[in-house]
């Protein structure tokens, strides 16, 4: 079979009521989706799997039924007010077993993905990704778009000419991060987390500005290693410092571990046929037994509110949906299996200029609770850490209100005795 194809090549691959897989973020096959769009009229019920589309099309704003539809695994801008319309499935997931519930509910009919060109041995690598899709290699058929801008990395991300049914050509720049400006309030939580970080930490580090500011307060740490399921451009500034260096690892000693990586073009350069980094399968890399092996892991992710219980709301803001869990559970989880594992969730105290507390008594009417009471470790804000892991709830709530905004301590605390959840002595 020639390996090259063309648009009636490409269609003629795809099965009535196939389920396509397509990788998180750049594995997005930018002229494989175009082709599978125009020619839609010969498609019947294809559903089309993935997690962070990052480009609007017809298919996900619901206008090809019966052809085309979108299913989401974690929602992003392009998705997020399709599925608040209700034109779109959402299914939920803990990112590391995003693979296994594709096997479990899907046909696994095709797995489209961008890819680096073939090298002289006959493979292509994933380039920015692994995720979901990299275990598939070698089990279900694999269609590329090989993009010269796509970076050739290493680890099991690899896929050889054979073992795939044939590839587009299509040279398109990858999409970017909009880095978040890093304000005073993420600096004050990122010092309260970068306090507790000792060398030889190895780090799982989340998406947002606070994440980001936490890494720019490690560049005198030393010998830090790396676990984490987005590699972000931060990392490139701490390996040149030289505080990243793996060698205090229990697994992959030396090596920066990954699923996919998400930053801006000095990001994709840096990984670029760089050997220290491998890029993992998410059932590995977000398996909380594995996390657990790193036994001084550190998991620092964001939250929107936070109740007196400890319970997080990650994924929805103001009761309404706007991603998905992702990883935070998982890392949730893995921390607390690991020897000396701690984790962080941050978050700012308030919203809308201080008018909202994001501290409650009771999460908003809507919102998805992301990291459970039983999972939750460390929470903070700029106004210090609660410790919640083995507390009482009693112990929590007077912990939570400690590091809410003084404004709303008193009204907080007062709730609180109402509800029987502190004592009165407790003010």
């Amino acid at each position: 079979m020639r390996k090259l194809l063309n648009e009636d090549q490409v269609i003629s691959l795809i099965d009535k009521e196939a389920d396509i897989i397509i990788p998180i973020a750049n594995g997005e096959p930018i002229l494989l989706l175009d082709i599978l769009e125009e020619y839609a009229s010969q498609l019947i019920n294809v559903k089309i799997h993935q997690m962070l589309a990052l480009h609007p099309r017809k298919y996900i704003l619901g206008e090809m039924p019966g052809q085309l539809t979108h299913v989401s695994y974690f929602l992003g801008g392009t998705t997020r007010k399709t599925y608040q319309q209700a034109k779109m499935e959402l299914i939920p997931n803990n990112f590391h077993e995003v693979p296994r519930i594709l096997e479990k509910s899907t046909k696994m009919s095709m797995i489209l993905s961008v890819a680096s060109p073939m090298d002289e041995h006959g493979y292509f690598s994933l380039g920015t990704q692994a995720d979901y899709v990299a275990e598939f290699i070698g089990k279900v058929p694999f269609l590329l778009e090989v993009n010269r801008n796509m970076p050739r990395t290493f680890g099991h991300n690899q896929i050889h000419v054979s073992q795939i049914v044939g590839y587009v050509e299509h040279d398109s720049p990858l999409a970017e991060e909009v880095i978040p400006e890093i304000k005073e309030k993420d600096i004050r939580i990122a010092e309260k987390v970068a306090a507790d970080i000792q060398d030889g930490d190895t780090l799982q580090i989340g998406i947002g500005s606070v994440p980001n500011a936490v890494m720019s307060l490690l560049k005198n740490h030393r010998n830090l290693g790396i676990h984490t399921e987005m590699l972000p451009d931060g990392i490139v500034d701490l390996i040149e410092s030289g505080a990243i260096n793996g060698t205090k690892k229990f697994t992959n000693k030396g090596k920066i571990v990954a699923t996919f990586a998400y930053g801006t073009k000095r990001l994709y350069e840096f990984i670029d046929n760089n050997s220290s980094i491998e890029f993992l399968p998410v059932s590995v890399v977000n398996d909380p037994r594995e996390i657990a092996k790193e036994e001084n892991i550190v998991s620092i992710n964001a939250t929107t509110e936070v109740d007196l219980f400890g319970q997080c709301a990650s994924e929805t803001v103001g009761g309404k949906y706007y991603s998905s869990s992702g990883g935070q559970i998982d890392f949730a989880r893995g921390v607390r299996f690991s020897k000396n594992g701690r984790g962080y969730i941050c978050l700012h105290s308030t919203a809308k200029n201080d008018a909202i507390s994001r501290i409650k008594l009771d999460l908003t009417p809507g919102s998805v609770v992301t990291t459970g009471k039983n999972d939750v470790d460390n929470v903070v804000t700029e106004y210090g850490i609660a410790r919640l892991h083995g507390r009482s709830i009693r112990e929590r709530a007077k912990q939570l209100i400690s590091i809410a905004h003084p404004n709303f301590r008193d009204e907080l605390t007062e709730q609180a005795i109402e509800r029987g959840i502190i004592r009165a002595e407790d003010k």
